[in-house]
């Protein structure tokens, strides 16, 4: 298996592209740690469903934007599972409307969860990816990240931020083997997206014409956490049905 003998810790894990990213890893014979907030049920399900796979899985609750829950959280995964390889920065909130309406607060909770999380995340992790000479970052950003989007100024930010940070990481990163990418979904079948109609403007701007599945992005989850993607960094990969080409 691809991954065997490999850690995970996967933010935002207990449901939608989080938990099908956790599921696609543990499959190839990842162990997972899963970050969350919320309700315990969907977490415990997901946990389930890891162990059913053979796989060993831990739970954390963990609010990204707080550094010591953070660093708390990657002690605890660590002292549990004994390593983390491959991070996954996917906890993310919307709080949409047009930016002439939007408060503060709704902006700088979609920053801090969004982006600030991912750089508690990172750096918690910094200092055993470089001395093992060895880790695998991803993060979950947005076609919004890349060609924004009405009424998304805050979670466009966020996305676009996540980028330059990957880029950024990467270059810091590289020389001790350590890739930083992102991953930038277009529509996809979520909780987030459940109100998307099919008659959606955006949507029918789809050259594929249809929203992807949450097993699509698990799919290039799983090639930027193995071996093959070994020589890839500061990459961001679209999977959007060829929308924001």
């Amino acid at each position: 298996m691809k991954l065997e003998g490999k850690i995970a810790l996967v933010t935002g894990g207990s449901q939608g592209l989080g938990k099908a990213i956790a599921l696609k890893l543990a499959e190839n014979g990842a162990d997972i740690a899963i970050a969350y907030v919320g309700p315990n049920e969907p977490a415990e399900e997901t946990r389930g469903e890891i162990e059913a796979l053979g796989r060993r899985a831990r739970l954390y609750v963990c609010d990204v934007r707080d550094e010591a829950a953070v660093n708390e959280t990657v002690s605890a995964v660590k002292k549990d599972l004994g390593q983390i390889d491959i991070l996954v920065n996917n906890a993310g909130v919307t709080r949409d409307t047009l930016m002439v309406g939007m408060k503060d607060e709704d902006y700088d909770m979609v920053l801090d969860i969004n982006l600030k999380g991912a750089f508690h995340m990172i750096r918690a992790c910094y200092r055993d990816f470089m001395r093992k000479r060895y880790g695998k970052i991803i993060n979950i950003s947005s076609i919004a990240g890349l060609v924004g989007n009405a009424g998304q100024v805050n979670y466009a930010a966020s996305k676009a931020g996540l980028i330059g940070m990957s880029k950024s990481v990467a270059k810091e990163l590289g020389s001790r083997g350590v890739c930083c990418n992102c991953i930038a979904p277009g529509f996809i079948k979520t909780d987030m997206t459940k109100d998307i109609k099919e008659d959606n403007p955006l949507l029918i701007q789809v050259p594929m014409k249809r929203m992807g599945s949450p097993e699509d992005v698990a799919n290039v989850a799983l090639f930027l956490a193995s071996p093959e993607s070994d020589y890839i960094t500061g990459e961001t990969i679209r999977v959007d049905g060829g929308l924001a080409t």
